[in-house]
């Protein structure tokens, strides 16, 4: 099975510009190609997972990985998917970010020896004239084909600012600029970034002929990805101080039914036949362990094998009712917080955060969503003795080993 077969089989690729090509470049690892990163937070997070397992993938078959961080496009905003604008983030915050993102994809792309590379499109982009950019990049798009992009009109209901129509622009430039720079001839990105794809490509065949080799590729990325990654907390961070690598294993675990055979396909380095024989059969407890295998295998990929192993034996624990919950996550509560070792049941629950305040915690007993230690918890005004630790459940998710802090 070629690589691209495989790409496409595992359900990855949506629209191509030049399939035939595409095939034959990435099959032979002969393609150099780049996906784009705006670092608007500290870390990524599993909304990014699919582009970096995609970029892993290409790597391992000979091909040449470039990541883009945007920098300077960070700078404007896309105003792809978006209602509103974009927060502005100072050129501080955003070199923060760009170093966080640098020591995370080290897990995933194999930067040595040139096998990849790592670029900041702030490094062209915050130095252009803007009289240069107007005549020789601005000259090449039109306005009304702009606008009659998705993502262009869902933003003039509410209202689009002159800074954000300048991101396609922007973006396209990136393209020509890898071209022209690194030999860059293929870009992948979001489904809801083929209008700005297609800009790049336009941009590179229109400046430098017809014969420019310029592609592009979509993935299921942004469509997938905005359905992963989101809890009730916030985002699941690949970075383990904010989401824990038995959260993101708990995370994976709970995935639907629906889902988890998509999530192998796609975010995995299971076999596909594998996969694929999986989905024959997939019914009942076939389920469960499937979503193990999702869960592990990729906490092994973002947190390593030893992680992955803490957190399968942590679930199991809990949830199998066997082995030790050494590591199970841990809530400490302030001896300060205690009347005589205990605590009333809806401050705990505030203070292990399985709660948001004391009103929702006791929407959660009255409904009978609460168990410490495996008893159902249905009093209101019950106190908790913590003693050497005790285990709270909220529902069959979330749940914290509560002890005295030290």
């Amino acid at each position: 099975m070629t690589t691209f077969e495989e790409l496409k089989r595992r359900g990855l690729l949506a629209q191509l510009t030049d399939e035939k090509e595409i095939e034959e470049l990435v099959n032979a690892g002969k393609a150099t190609f780049y996906i784009g990163f705006d670092p608007t937070a500290d870390s990524l997070h599993v909304g990014h997972f699919m582009a970096l397992c995609l970029m892993k993938r290409l790597q391992m078959a000979g091909n040449k990985p470039i990541v883009l961080i945007g920098g300077g496009t960070a700078m404007i905003g896309d105003p792809s998917g978006k209602t509103d604008m974009r927060k502005m983030m100072t050129r501080e915050t955003i070199q923060h970010n760009v170093d966080c993102f640098k020591k995370q994809m080290s897990r995933f792309i194999d930067f040595s020896d040139g096998k990849a590379i790592i670029v900041n499109n702030a490094d062209w982009l915050m130095d252009l004239n803007y009289i240069e950019v107007l005549r020789e990049v601005g000259a090449h798009f039109s306005v009304n084909r702009m606008l009659s992009h998705e993502c262009y009109k869902q933003r003039m209901e509410r209202g689009l600012t002159f800074l954000e129509f300048n991101y396609m622009i922007m973006q396209s430039y990136d393209f020509y600029k890898l071209f022209q720079d690194y030999n860059c001839n293929m870009q992948f990105g979001g489904d809801d970034q083929w209008a700005n794809m297609l800009g790049g490509t336009e941009l590179i065949r229109r400046k430098l002929g017809k014969d420019a080799y310029a592609m592009t590729i979509t993935l299921l990325l942004n469509s997938e990805g905005k359905k992963m990654g989101k809890t009730e907390k916030g985002a699941v961070w690949l970075d383990p101080e904010k989401t824990t690598p038995y959260e993101f294993f708990q995370y994976w675990r709970n995935v639907d039914d629906a889902d988890v055979i998509k999530c192998l396909k796609m975010l995995t380095f299971v076999p596909v036949e594998q996969i694929e024989e999986m989905e024959k059969t997939m019914e009942g407890a076939q389920f469960n362990a499937a979503k193990e295998l999702l869960a592990y295998e990729l906490t092994k990929l973002v947190h390593g094998e030893e992680e992955a192993e803490k957190a399968k034996a942590a679930a199991k624990a809990l949830f199998g009712g066997s082995g030790s919950n050494e590591n199970m996550p841990v809530a400490e509560i302030s001896a300060a917080d205690l009347t005589d070792g205990s605590i009333g049941l809806l401050n705990l629950l505030v203070k292990a955060e399985l709660a948001p305040s004391v009103s929702e915690a006791r929407r959660l007993v009255q409904q009978g969503g609460i168990t410490v230690d495996d008893v159902k918890m249905t009093d209101a005004k019950a106190t908790v003795v913590i003693g050497d630790g005790v285990i709270v459940r909220k529902g069959k998710k979330a749940f914290k080993k509560c002890i005295v802090k030290a």
